[in-house]
């Protein structure tokens, strides 16, 4: 189930990048891999929690991976920037879903 939940966040990740590529659909090869990464996402999401995992816990984790690769990213292929407030907040979220994984595995 941990390698369906992946492929959603990768799924996504692509996705979400091919958007920001896409400027407003107006790009077709890049607003098809929107589509199919999009569609992709939830199939895997979808997969994973047939498979039994808990639907907080992998929204969570799809969640908390996705924002943080999406901000790296941006960095690296939009050259965009984050400020110390938005790291912090990355952090927050990274340190959320480790709680949550945390309480999942320990009641």
């Amino acid at each position: 189930m941990w390698g369906w939940l992946l492929a959603a966040v990768l799924s996504e990740v692509v996705a979400t990048t091919s958007l920001r590529a896409s400027e407003g659909f107006t790009r077709l090869g890049w607003s098809a891999l929107v589509v199919v990464g999009y569609c992709s996402a939830f199939y895997a999401l979808s997969q994973a929690l047939v498979r039994g995992m808990p639907l907080g816990q992998a929204y969570a984790v799809w969640c908390a991976l996705g924002i943080a690769a999406i901000a790296v990213l941006g960095i690296v292929l939009f050259g965009e920037s984050l400020s110390p407030v938005q790291v912090g907040g990355l952090l927050l979220v990274v340190v959320g879903v480790v709680m949550i994984e945390l309480g999942a595995t320990h009641p």
